[in-house]
């Protein structure tokens, strides 16, 4: 990486552009149209300021992260008055079938918005998810519809929605970036039911379901959102925290185990917070890229370096849409 003077200087833009070509060019032509490609991006909730990007727009499974807007809808269903916490929603013998994570709900119960709410954020039930998905679209599928509906709404340009869980479907795609939009408007939107988000535990049917979400419990300041994972996506997490007034918000697309993503994000938001860059070989290994491949892959782009100092550009602080 020699000959390059202070690369991720501006926050990593020349590098996040490269990584992202690099992923395009090789990761999408191995696997098609989604991957478990290494993305990140750090975003200042107060200021829309990107502090660190890597990969921001490549193309990948959202996983459980898709339960976010599951849930962006059944807070705007609610807060237009026609549910709330304590309506009852109808189990479908689908709903019920769906797994691994699952609250375990029984076909032809019924089940309270609350205890769905509450079992995504915590448990990542995907039999919660469905639940929610028909009673308030009639169906998945219709439920699928209005999602993809709300993400054109958020600018959510590359995403797009085949299922309410997150469970494997190669249709269900997204980026880094979107995925912080995202986030960012649910705080935005539902102040009122956002608190949720820092749920460790609740009492469901006589038995304490714990939550999956670790790093919120260590990372000071940090009260949300979600963690996802599914083959096809590797270990994904969606987080805000909040220090000295500054509210972050983060994704970590990839990773190659949840320790690895914990630790990675948690770089990011301490970086973001000093609003120091983050160099972004570690986010190519938390993508699985081995240290000297990451070094000899972002070496090999050198090039960029002297292209911005042949090029000069006023620097400019890249922003992303509330």
């Amino acid at each position: 990486m020699t000959g390059n003077a202070n690369p991720v200087r501006r926050f990593g833009k020349g590098w996040g552009c490269a990584v992202a070509g690099f992923a395009i060019a090789f990761g999408l032509a191995w696997s098609g149209a989604a991957h478990a490609g290494y993305a990140s991006m750090i975003v200042d909730g107060t200021t829309g300021e990107v502090l660190n990007e890597v990969n921001p727009d490549a193309i990948n499974h959202p996983a459980s992260l898709t339960k976010l807007m599951t849930m962006y809808i059944a807070f705007k269903t609610m807060q237009e008055g026609r549910m709330n916490m304590n309506t009852q929603l109808h189990v479908s013998a689908w709903a019920a079938g769906k797994s691994p994570t699952k609250l375990n709900l029984r076909a032809g119960t019924t089940v309270s918005m609350h205890d769905c709410i509450l079992g995504m954020i915590t448990k990542s039930a995907n039999d919660a998810a469905t639940v929610v998905a028909e009673n308030i679209g009639g169906s998945e599928a219709g439920f699928a519809q209005m999602m993809n509906a709300e993400a054109r709404r958020l600018g959510m340009t590359n995403t797009h929605y085949d299922n309410a869980s997150g469970l494997p479907d190669p249709g269900q795609i997204t980026t880094a970036r979107d995925l912080v939009k995202l986030s960012m408007a649910v705080y935005r939107d539902f102040p009122q039911y956002f608190p949720l988000f820092a749920t460790r535990e609740f009492v469901f049917q006589g038995h304490m379901v714990h939550g999956h979400n670790n790093l919120m419990y260590h990372y000071p300041g940090m009260d949300g959102l979600k963690t996802g994972f599914i083959n096809a996506s590797g270990f994904n997490l969606a987080s805000t925290a909040v220090r000295g007034g500054h509210r972050l918000f983060g994704v970590v697309m990839g990773s190659t185990s949840a320790g690895i993503r914990d630790r990675l994000m948690a770089t990011l938001l301490d970086n973001g917070f000093a609003h120091k860059p983050t160099d972004p070989i570690l986010v190519a290994e938390a993508g699985g890229v081995r240290p000297g491949a990451a070094r000899r892959m972002l070496a090999s782009l050198s090039p960029i370096g002297s292209a911005e100092a042949a090029t000069p550009v006023a620097p400019r602080k890249a922003r992303i849409a509330a």
